[in-house]
Order: structure tokens, then sequence, then C-alpha cells
């Protein structure tokens, strides 16, 4: 009986740990892009860096990904709402990883790492749950329920889905409109 206590005050202390860690990042982040607060630059600037990079309109991309990033890490670091608070965060970070992907994986080049390290450790909490040091747990999982964990995950992956399939159909098409030139300027002099 004893060593179960102490595995299971483990396993809670441990969970804690992660959901304080990446929903607070998660909270920073989101923050950043709602509020210019640890030197973001708040909608209007994270709106055009969102145009800029195929997300339109850039500034209801910058409000949603910054909503998901802080909804959902505020509510990961409660241990509240789990399901839902997981799936969010992990959406948003699927769309930042879809920015980044065609730098490769390494954060150092600019590359995916970063964001799908947040995604799936938000999503990994949503699945295991948030432990007996939550808001869930105080509140007997009135919205933590096994039903609520597929539920999430295929909404957020419907919207996802259809938002990053837009900025890809978005940029496929801009690069189109781009032409190469037929003839190098030093053949027409």
């Amino acid at each position: 009986m004893g060593d179960d206590v102490r595995r299971n005050d483990r396993r809670d202390l441990g969970l804690l740990l992660l959901r304080l860690g990446a929903g607070g990042v998660l909270v920073a982040h989101g923050t950043q892009k709602l509020f210019g607060w640890f030197g973001g630059h708040g909608i209007e600037g994270t709106g055009q860096f969102m145009e800029s990079v195929g997300y339109a309109p850039g500034k209801a991309s910058a409000t949603a990904a910054g909503l998901a990033e802080t909804g959902g890490g505020t509510l990961l670091a409660l241990g509240l709402a789990t399901p839902a608070a997981g799936a969010a965060a992990a959406g948003a970070m699927a769309g930042a990883a879809a920015v980044h992907a065609p730098n490769g994986f390494f954060n150092q080049g600019g590359g995916y790492e970063y964001a799908a390290t947040l995604g799936l450790t938000a999503a990994g909490l949503a699945i295991t749950g948030p432990g007996r040091l939550s808001l869930d747990h105080l509140f007997g999982h009135a919205v933590n329920r096994g039903w609520m964990i597929p539920a999430a995950f295929a909404a957020t992956a419907a919207g996802t889905a259809v938002v990053v399939g837009a900025r890809a159909r978005r940029l496929r098409k801009q690069k189109e409109g781009e032409q190469e030139a037929l003839f190098e300027e030093e053949y027409m002099e």
C-alpha cells in the first residue's frame, strides 16, 4: 500500500510540474500575441506576421492563436477541462509547426521542434489527465470525462485541418502567381 501511495504522489507531482511548465510557456506565448507582453507584438503586429505567413485574415488568426495558447495554457496549468485545454493548445502548436516545417525539424534552424514539443506535451496531458493536484480532481472531473478526449481532439483536428489547409492553398496560389523570368536580364541588353 505504501509504495502505491508514493508512486501516485510522484505521478501527481510530475503531472503538476508538466502542466505548470507547459501551461506557463503557452500562456506567455499567447499573451505576447494578444497583449504584446513579454516582448510580443500584440494583435496588430502578430496579425501582420500571420498574414505574411499565409494565415488570413491576420488579425483574426492572431486572436485565435493567442486565445488557444493563453486559454489552453491557463487551463492546463490549473488542471481544468484538461481534454479541451490540451487539444486547443495542441491545435495551436500544429498551426505553428506548419509555419516552421519548411525549415526542418530543429529549432536552431527555424524548424518546428519547439512547436511540436509543446503540442505533444499538451496532447499527452489531455490524454493522461491532470492528476489529483488539479481543479478537475477537486471538481469531481465534471469537465474531464473520458468521452471528452476524443471529442476535443476531433473538433480541434477538424478546425486545425481547415485553417492549415486554407493556409496551404493560399500559399500555393501565391506561388503559382509568381513567374520566373524567361530570360536573364544580362541577355536582354
